[in-house]
């Protein structure tokens, strides 16, 4: 093959690899249960792939053997109809086997993807058009809390995600660590997942859910134990009171211009159940589930327009002159 040639359809080869790694991938497991989906699709692609070439190398061998002319073609040939009769039957059992074996290896691998763990941190997480609540359910009411589009979980433990929908169904898939499963209207689903190591996985998402359902990610932080115990210590806590003036004029304003009716911002007056609860909204790594990473611009920019970034939510834009979306800029940024 010519070098030219050569270097134009190598990036076109590799092109379908790009996706086989990454923080939302189905081929690079990071928990017990997709590791087991994974385990599972590749059986299951294996024995498919090892019948397909069997089917192609005898359909090639029947065209291509010559065949001899026979002097009576309807005649019976005894011996060649037993042996084919013989051939018949042990393909029949071949297949039987392999559709219970299959059967066998599914059931398998479901035994672990859908276990359950008396022990398992619980969480609820309810979908909206288009972001994600998450409630961090506890027996003790003062343990309990809400926070939006991030899952922050202890590594090595077992998670237990209850999934119910406000408005229409919607999907949960972290592809590096679990199956998918939908949240429907007035259902209760449950979903079971251990992440295996600390790291950043990403969440999407997976059933249309109307104009914005690329833009419904979620982002899930496998922590340490340890870590995990002084986040949700402090998530337990409410909003800090701004201590400059800048930030008590961007707390005033918060409430002023009509955020406080659809956000809550617990510690504050602040208590509409429309929105994300932004208490630690300054702590999180995204805004918009998930659309843009969180930085003073991004999030000023969500402010003054968030139409502009994400068409069709349900954020109205406001009229904030400019010293107004600073100042409240700066509030929500020591939300933390």
């Amino acid at each position: 093959m010519p070098v030219r040639m050569r270097t134009v359809l190598v990036p076109f080869a590799t092109l379908p690899l790009a996706a086989c790694a990454g923080r939302q991938s189905v081929l690079d497991p990071q928990g017990l249960q997709s590791h087991q989906i994974l385990n599972t699709l590749f059986i299951f692609l294996s024995l498919a792939a090892v019948v397909w070439i069997a089917v192609v190398i005898v359909l090639a061998v029947g065209m291509l053997r010559r065949k001899r002319s026979a002097d009576q073609p309807l005649a019976l040939h005894q011996p060649f109809e037993r042996a084919a009769g013989r051939v018949v039957f042990i393909l029949g059992l071949a297949t039987l086997a392999i559709v219970l074996g299959l059967s066998i290896v599914s059931y398998a691998g479901q035994r672990t993807v859908f276990a359950k763990d008396e022990h398992a941190l619980t969480l609820k997480i309810i979908g909206h058009q288009w972001w994600w609540e998450v409630r961090y359910e506890d027996d003790s009411p003062d343990k309990s809390f809400v926070t939006a589009n991030e899952i922050r979980i202890p590594a090595g433990q077992p998670v237990k995600v209850e999934l119910e929908s406000a408005d229409v169904i919607h999907s949960f898939w972290v592809p590096s660590l679990t199956g998918k499963m939908d949240l429907i209207t007035g259902q209760k689903n449950e979903l079971q997942f251990t992440a295996k190591s600390a790291g950043v996985y990403r969440g999407q998402c997976a059933e249309f859910c109307g104009l914005q359902h690329a833009h419904m990610a979620f982002a899930v932080l496998a922590l340490p134990p340890d870590e995990f115990g002084r986040w949700r210590d402090r998530e337990n806590q409410g909003a800090s009171s701004p201590t400059d003036q800048l930030g008590k004029q961007g707390e005033q304003l918060f409430r002023a211009r009509g955020c406080a009716l659809c956000h809550t911002v617990r510690g504050t007056l602040a208590g509409g159940q429309l929105g994300p609860d932004l208490t630690h909204v300054g702590s999180r790594t995204t805004i918009a589930a998930g659309t843009l990473p969180l930085t003073p611009a991004t999030l000023g920019g969500w402010i003054a327009d968030p139409q502009h970034i994400k068409p069709g939510n349900y954020m109205p834009k406001m009229p904030l002159q400019s010293d107004e979306l600073i100042a409240i800029l700066h509030y929500l940024e020591q939300l933390k």
